[in-house]
């Protein structure tokens, strides 16, 4: 099973959870939501002997899974983003007041299905193929775990660059559209320049066959 371990948090409260098998993956993802630092939106790996601990965090709210190191980053993040649509759905308001597991008897179920999901189902693959975006997922940085604990230091924050793809997506698009609207008048003034060139040479012929006529007395 690729994705073994999920929790949603607000900050370091952890509000529902669900594990597929026995480890220390509680634990250890507490002290990753209280060691990273910041308030601000990213997307974050860790990684722990063969195990990746993954975590989302948008406007305050924590969705983290722990996954085999042979998942890769595509399918954990679709996970996350999944978790975190139907999570802020279903309570709204309710995740900025909660108490620690307030949500954790309904919502730990739509962990264990949609890990199940995730984990086994190939079409969860394809769909986010065909996404793209998970986009094309986030390059994220992978940080050993176990050397950031034992040192006592904080975890250092591993910015993805999504931000930057973004940009130089909306830049790539905007220049394409540009490139695209140029071909556009060059073709269509190519096309003008092509019709007044055959109306000239009709008129020469015309006149030609006339005998030296003008076209509109040759018309008469």
């Amino acid at each position: 099973m690729a994705i073994l371990y999920a929790l949603v948090a607000r900050g370091s409260v952890v509000l529902a959870e669900f594990s597929a098998t026995a480890t220390n993956a509680s634990s250890v993802s507490r002290q990753i939501l209280e060691k990273i630092p910041g308030n601000d939106d990213s997307n974050v790996s860790y990684s722990q002997d063969r195990f990746i601990f993954h975590v989302k965090r948008t406007d305050g709210l924590s969705v983290l899974c722990m996954a085999d190191d042979t998942a890769g980053r595509r399918i954990p993040f679709a996970f996350l983003e999944d978790i975190h649509q139907r999570f802020v759905r279903t309570y709204a308001r309710a995740v900025h007041s909660a108490q620690a597991y307030a949500m954790n008897d309904e919502f730990s179920r739509v962990l264990s299905q949609q890990m199940e999901y995730y984990s086994n189902d190939p079409n969860a693959d394809r769909i986010n193929r065909l996404k793209g975006e998970m986009s094309q997922v986030r390059n994220v940085m992978i940080e050993n775990i176990d050397k950031v604990l034992e040192r006592g230091d904080r975890l250092e924050l591993l910015v993805d660059k999504t931000a930057n793809m973004q940009g130089n997506t909306f830049r790539f698009r905007k220049q394409a559209r540009r490139f695209r609207n140029t071909v556009w008048w060059r073709n269509v003034k190519l096309t003008i320049a092509l019709i007044l060139l055959i109306l000239v040479i009709i008129y020469v012929v015309l006149a030609f066959v006339c005998n030296g006529l003008t076209l509109p007395s040759c018309l008469k």
